[in-house]
């Protein structure tokens, strides 16, 4: 299913996020099993159906690197439950530098200011990666998805990681 199809919009990276749950909402309503409740079993049971497709896809819109995934998927590339490990050494060696600095930061003499200061290093590099992918996903060639598909794995490397922090973050908190 083209989830952009779905709620008629362009197949880009860059969403009018606002738009977005607009038009959400307003299939929603016209598709609320509510609607159907009088209606034979089939139409209820379609109605169920479409409104978990419209949950499914817009919630798979929203986020950017399921967004991008689904782009990926729909041009015959898909990577959303691969196992595949990375051969770039520079960014797996960026990668265990800021989990040592994670595991060390309550050694700090100041933790929160460290943790502030790898926030930062973790949401400009995200930021740079995003952007990349932006681009990547604008021309539509299979080397440009390729690098696309490379993006999205490093990226989950820095969620993963912005999740940890969060963590820490509340442990020093408490």
């Amino acid at each position: 299913m083209n989830y952009f199809r779905l709620f008629d919009l362009p197949e880009t990276f860059e969403l009018d996020l606002t738009e977005l749950g607009s038009r959400y909402l307003s299939l929603q309503k016209r598709f609320h099993p509510d609607n159907f409740a009088a209606g034979s079993e089939r139409d209820r049971l379609m109605s169920v159906q479409q409104t978990a497709n419209i949950n499914d896809a817009y919630h798979s819109l929203k986020q950017p690197l399921l967004r991008a995934e689904h782009m990926l998927a729909l041009r015959g590339l898909k990577i959303s439950n691969e196992q595949r490990s990375f051969t770039d050494p520079l960014f797996l060696m960026q990668q265990m530098e800021l989990r040592e600095q994670l595991a060390e930061l309550q050694d700090e003499v100041d933790p929160e200011a460290a943790l502030f200061a790898i926030e930062q290093q973790i949401q400009q590099q995200r930021k740079q990666l995003l952007k990349a992918l932006s681009e990547a996903l604008v021309e539509q060639s299979a080397e440009q998805d390729q690098l696309a598909a490379e993006l999205v794995r490093k990226l989950k490397f820095f969620y993963k990681l912005q999740q940890e922090l969060e963590l820490i973050e509340q442990q020093l908190q408490d």
